[in-house]
Formats: structure tokens, sequence, C-alpha cells
């Protein structure tokens, strides 16, 4: 695991350091969208209202908008609050731990002792066990401040955001209003009913039946040859993990590719050769991928990308 955050648990005088992981993950088979046809990528882009360009990532800001007006906010902004500066988890109080509401319950984290001698953290690891209380406490992650619930799991300490009151709906259902009357023996047999099925909980008993169908079925049409080659998907626009700084690259390297290009130009039939090969060198990446490799007519927009 790699530590998101990294910080200090402080209550009194007492000062923790702590490294900061996400305690869990999800185990979701990831997918994408592609057209029916030709099993080429949909993407999406970030494009303005206003004038219609594709916008990189770097150029753009949040807002407000009150349904009237439009507030930006840059990362200056954002970065000027104080509760964005601060590198402290501060413990607000001790509670009975029952008194934490699960519907509260949020995001899930595990907290590492990060110093030579993790003695503290083991001192606040007993305490909490010993007086059965949780820790209720602030700090801020990711542009937001958070209330959270520090609580032991084992002989890790673990750190549960929790929503905040006003982020609770309120249950407010007419049929919990009317009046409604149980027998005796109704009662008598509901709870024989709980009592057959009860046991132990056990979550490793438990799996997601339909993520592992859905393993299956891909590994099935994968073996019976039912796949597109990745490489015939590809449309003009590459995978943009990073945002719009792909796009800055691409046209980097095309500036580069034509300076390079100028320089030789005076070169006569030396010059002509170097515009051949800088012709070959500007088409390996797409080689590099795959496509030059294989057979299969290519998409319309995979042609309409090479002629270009």
């Amino acid at each position: 695991m790699r530590a998101i955050w990294k910080g200090a648990l402080t209550f009194g005088l007492v000062n923790v350091p702590v490294k900061v992981y996400a305690a869990t993950e999800d185990h979701d088979v990831s997918l994408h969208q592609v057209h029916n046809k030709d099993g080429g990528r949909i993407r999406y882009q970030r494009v303005c209202e206003i004038d219609g360009e594709v916008v990189p990532y770097s150029d753009i800001d949040k807002a407000y908008d009150d349904g009237e007006k439009t507030v930006i906010l840059t990362k200056e902004d954002l970065e000027s609050l104080p509760a964005e500066r601060s590198r402290e988890i501060d413990v607000v109080e001790f509670v009975p731990s029952e008194q934490i509401d699960l519907l509260t319950l949020d995001r899930a984290y595990y907290l590492e002792p990060d110093s030579s001698s993790p003695k503290a953290y083991v001192l606040l690891r007993k305490t909490l066990e010993q007086t059965d209380r949780t820790a209720v406490v602030r700090f801020s992650l990711r542009q937001k401040t958070r209330l959270a619930a520090l609580r032991v799991r084992g002989d890790v300490l673990v750190l549960q955001t929790l929503l905040w009151a006003d982020e609770v709906r309120e249950a407010a259902f007419p049929a919990l209003d009317e009046s409604v009357r149980i027998s005796a023996k109704e009662l008598e047999l509901s709870a024989s009913l709980v009592e057959s099925f009860s046991s132990d909980f056990d979550p490793e008993e438990f799996t997601d039946e339909y993520q592992a169908e859905l393993r299956t079925l891909i590994e099935a049409k994968l073996e019976k040859g039912d796949a597109v080659d990745t490489s015939e998907t590809f449309g003009e626009q590459e995978e943009q993990e990073a945002g719009g700084e792909v796009i800055d690259l691409m046209a980097a390297l095309r500036a580069s590719v034509e300076k390079s290009r100028a320089a030789r130009e005076g070169g006569g039939a030396k010059a002509d050769k170097s515009d051949k090969s800088d012709k070959k060198d500007a088409s390996s990446p797409a080689k590099s991928k795959g496509e030059a490799s294989t057979k299969k007519p290519a998409a319309k927009k995979t042609a309409k990308k090479k002629a270009s």
C-alpha cells in the first residue's frame, strides 16, 4: 500500500506522527464504453460551452453557481483556506463507541505509526480499547474539512470519516406514524424465524457472484477468440489519463519534428532521405501499439489518422 497522507494525531500535549492509507478498495471489473460496430473506444473531452474548445485539465478551475451568478474559485483561492495547510488530526472528544451512528460512517483509512518509537501510538490504541471509547477527530483531506471516528481494529488504529449531521436525511415517512398492532403470537413466530437463521458473521463466506460470473464470461470470450485487437480500437484521440497534458505533449512532439525537418531542408537529396526517415519515425508510435503488425482492416477513424 502507498500512503495518501502524512500528519500527526494530536490530543492534549500528545503528538502521534502517522501515515494514512486507504483501508478499502473496489473489486469490480473495470469496463469502458466502445462503438458496437467496430469496438472503437468512446472517449470524453472537457469542452467549454462558450467557445466549444477542448480545455486542458491545467486550465480548469472550480466554481459555484447560485442560478444567477457564477463565482470562480482558483487553485490559489482554495489553497489560501486555513484548513488546507493543516497536517494534524485533532482529537475533539472521546465518546462511548455505541453513540457513533453506523449510518454516518463513510470511508475508512489505516493509520501507521510514523516515528522511530511507536510508544505513543500503542498507548493511544490501548487507551481506546480499555475505555471502550471512540475518538471524534477533525482533519483536512483533499480540499475538505472532515469529521471522523478514530477506533481500534486489531492492532491498528482506523480513521473512519463521518457524514456531517446535515448530510443525513430524515426518514419522514407517513406510514411510520400509523398505529399498527402486533400480537404476541406474531412476535413469537418472527423471533423463532430469526433464531433459525442465527449465526456468527464471517465476511469470508460471502462473495460477489455477479463479478465472479462477469470475469468467467470475459475469460470464456477470450478463449473463444471473440475479441477485437486493442490496436484496432484506437481512434484519433489517445488515452488521456493526465487530462490535457497528453494534448500538450503531442503538440510539442509535432513542433519538434517540424523544426528538425526545416533545419535539414537545405541538404538536397540528403534532406529528402531525412524527410522520409522523419515520416517513418512519426509513424513509429502507432507501430509500438501493434497497429502495424496486424493485417486486419482498421477502423475508418484510424485510416484517416494514418492518412493525415
